[in-house]
């Protein structure tokens, strides 16, 4: 089956060959209409249109469902496609904007963390951390295990986490 597209320039086509003979039947505006009285009266017959409103209404509806499960299928489709694209291995930790199309990203890849810079048109890798030299920078966070026994008021207050970006000025500023 051909797509639509193939088969318009040929509908514009034939419209634009029709046209001046439509134009060239009549005498336009004095043209005489030759109606009958029989074919006014059989087509005033109707009452105040109580059906054109239930038909309206009815068709309302068909078009809102029909609208609803396009975005309901639409919306199937791209959570399926966002667990496949991503996988289980890859997760964004943060994201630092620079300025426009700029950023830098740190992104856990297995049991690695790689600081990424992003430009308009290039990725690069900037510096790869093992899990364990992330935690001790500070970079992601320890796992809290607890003790059998331990409660939370036992445990005492870490001190205050840094945040990336301070973390990455301190590992970029020239001392």
């Amino acid at each position: 089956m051909r797509p639509l597209h193939a088969f318009l320039p040929a509908a514009v086509f034939g419209c634009l060959l029709t046209a001046p003979a439509a134009f060239a039947q009549g005498d336009g505006e004095n043209t005489k209409l030759n109606l009958d009285d029989t074919a006014s009266e059989t087509a005033s017959g109707g009452g105040p249109g109580g059906g054109s409103i239930v038909r309206t209404i009815a068709g309302l509806a068909f078009v809102l469902a029909v609208i609803y499960g396009l975005h309901w299928v639409l919306k199937k489709v791209k959570a399926s496609k966002d667990a496949t694209a991503s996988g289980d291995s890859l997760e964004t930790i943060a994201t630092l904007p620079l300025g426009t199309n700029r950023a830098l990203h740190l992104v856990r890849t297995g049991r690695e963390i790689v600081l990424i810079g992003t430009a308009e048109s290039t990725i690069a890798p900037i510096r790869r951390y093992s899990e364990e030299e992330a935690r001790a920078l500070g970079l992601i966070e320890a796992p809290v295990t607890l003790t059998v026994g331990a409660t939370l008021e036992s445990l005492e207050p870490a001190e205050e986490p840094k945040s990336f970006l301070d973390i990455l000025r301190a590992k970029t500023v020239v001392k």
